[in-house]
């Protein structure tokens, strides 16, 4: 997701861009003159926000830092989120590492990890009698922690939900509180198809937008025993009946055809435009969706958020997953070997209670700080906090939890299935055999 911008006496930050080798577009700072002294130690900050408010947001907190440590410079560089995925390894291990970068925990954190490419935080988190780790949700922290050791800082929490166009449904006379169970969920595009309207808004060409459905419709229907048996290689693994029988509704899915035409080539900010600009009526999407839809639309303003609502995926009748169980993100910043300390020192600042609560407050997160979900305004984040806090089981994205390989066998399967290209049986046993190389 991605970001910059400061005026003088501090910094002004320009757009420029790091080695061709990366084709990574950054704000670095630049001197204002009247005898400022250059800073001695830059920390390098890799994002992937898109929406200028949060990126403006996080340039203040940055100022505010460096005002209080004038030898500090902060830079913040973008990647596109595709773009991000792709070239993070070898840039990791290249002389443009950044100091530290978005993450979503899981297996890929967990890979970067073993590469030696990442900070061990476990020591500096835990100084004081733990008095920074214990600033957080404990749920953060297990989703960042492998063998007992801590590898990124906690930043956000989230849950991927459906968010719909109430004008929308009110035309199709579609009512999103009868939407309980899949099957629900099925008649509910078929009304919408035959009253005209796109039943729902897909990004294929990432294809990570909808590896959702099958993920939780893995979750609904073998819950969580079933997918950690899988994950570690045990029982049947993704051969379980539970996790065909996901791919046989994924498939009944895309037999009726409900996203918008040409959804196979759209990315996520493109899919988030459609959904902006009312041409389609649901997206599965995150917890800032109201927000970014605004940013992607064609008009900047998108749906007003009085006309967004919001239900949690349904459920599958006789599945073993719980209506409460949630599929989200667990994010927070890996630091890269060679961080500077101040690199460490800003990110305890970046993510304590006050700066969490300014950004929760702003609708921008989620946050995993104890005590900073009280500045959650918005009442569409506010829906997704109160579910994340009533969940039974919340589960990393797959791609991410899965790691690399696995997850990029899982992204594609998705997209194959959906499209009739593949059985749910064949796609089951790909996936089967990328975890099996592991």
């Amino acid at each position: 997701m991605i970001h910059g911008n400061g005026k003088a006496p501090l910094r002004a930050r320009r757009l420029s861009a790091l080695a061709a080798a990366t084709g990574m577009a950054f704000l670095s700072s630049t001197l204002m003159g009247g005898g400022v002294a250059a800073a001695q130690t830059v920390i390098k900050w890799l994002h992937l926000e898109t929406v200028p408010a949060s990126v403006k947001m996080w340039e203040d907190i940055a100022k505010k830092y460096e005002a209080e440590h004038p030898d500090v410079d902060i830079q913040l560089q973008f990647l596109e989120n595709e773009a991000f995925k792709a070239k993070l390894p070898t840039l990791l291990q290249s002389d443009d590492a950044p100091d530290f970068f978005y993450t979503w925990g899981g297996g890929v954190l967990k890979q970067q990890s073993e590469t030696g490419a990442l900070m061990d935080l476990t020591d500096a988190m835990s100084a004081d009698e733990g008095t920074w780790v214990k600033s957080y949700n404990p749920a953060a922290v297990r989703g960042f922690t492998f063998g007992e050791r801590i590898y990124a800082v906690p930043y956000k929490m989230g849950t991927v939900s459906f968010f719909y166009n109430k004008a929308l449904f009110d035309k199709a006379g579609v009512k999103a509180e009868d939407i309980k169970t899949w099957d629900d969920f099925l008649n509910a595009i078929k009304t919408l198809k035959e009253a005209g309207i796109t039943p729902i808004a897909g990004g294929g060409g990432d294809k990570w937008p909808l590896h959702f459905y099958w993920s939780y419709l893995v979750m609904r229907n073998g819950g969580q025993e079933v997918f950690e048996a899988a994950k570690n290689k045990e029982g049947e693994g993704f051969l379980d009946p539970a996790v065909i029988k996901a791919g046989e509704q994924l498939a009944e899915l895309g037999k009726l055809e409900p996203f918008q035409g040409g959804y196979l080539g759209a990315n996520w900010q493109q899919t988030l435009g459609v959904f902006g600009d009312g041409k389609a009526a649901m997206i599965l999407s995150f917890e800032n969706t109201e927000a970014n839809q605004r940013t992607h639309a064609a008009d900047g303003m998108g749906l007003a958020p009085e006309n967004i609502g919001r239900f949690a995926f349904p459920v599958v009748n006789g599945g073993r997953g719980a209506a409460t169980d949630t599929l989200g993100g667990l994010n927070g910043w890996a630091v890269t070997k060679k961080a500077p300390p101040q690199a460490v020192d800003f990110l305890r600042y970046l993510t304590n209670q006050e700066n969490e609560r300014i950004q929760a407050a702003a609708g921008m997160i989620v946050p995993a700080a104890k005590g900073a979900e009280d500045g959650i305004k918005d009442p569409l984040m506010r829906a997704s906090a109160d579910q994340l806090a009533a969940s039974t089981w919340h589960q990393n994205y797959f791609d991410q939890d899965l790691g690399p390989a696995v997850g990029r066998v899982v992204n594609d399967v998705t997209i194959e299935i959906l499209t009739g290209q593949m059985s749910p049986e064949e796609g089951s046993q790909m996936i089967q055999d990328a975890l099996e190389l592991e």
